[in-house]
């Protein structure tokens, strides 16, 4: 399995981490982070979805549990901004240089900024994607935080 540039950013930085791939075939009603929890068998609260948003037209990453959803308001005061939206698939994809479904909070093109929904601190360990639809990744929370500069804020619902 050829390594993403997340895994790549994991080894350089000597992070312990844990590769989960699973087939990312599912149905048409069920989400990339949803089916990544059935797949796994892992809890939907520690498995966390990487969302592109706009805070006021500034690109941001936010990470929130699969088992949620993410409050954009809580997301704009949380980044410092008025208003937040969900960003253009493509702009997702073409800042970050991963396709959507398989977009990491690690070694993306551009570091944007990045906002952990705070629940995440209360794991040993979370499920991020590893970049590649199919493949998460499992991390310390802390040092999820640490590599993408995040804040934590409660931005779930």
């Amino acid at each position: 399995m050829a390594a993403t540039p997340a895994v790549r950013a994991l080894e350089k930085a000597r992070v312990a981490h844990t590769l989960h791939p699973y087939d990312p075939e599912h149905p048409g009603d069920q989400g990339h982070g949803e089916a990544a929890v059935a797949a796994l068998g892992a809890d939907p609260r520690q498995v966390f979805k990487t969302l592109v948003t706009r805070v006021d037209g500034t690109l941001t990453v936010a990470l929130v549990p699969v088992s949620g959803s993410l409050d954009l308001k809580a997301l704009a005061a949380a980044a410092g901004g008025r208003r937040a939206a969900m960003a253009d698939p493509a702009d997702a994809e073409r800042t970050t240089g991963y396709v959507v479904g398989g977009i990491s909070p690690l070694g993306q093109r551009k570091a944007l900024p990045t906002v952990v929904d705070e629940t995440a601190l209360g794991f040993a360990t979370v499920l991020v994607s590893a970049g590649r639809r199919g493949l998460q990744v499992e991390l310390p929370p802390a040092d999820l935080v640490r590599l993408t500069r995040a804040r934590t804020a409660p931005i779930a619902r």
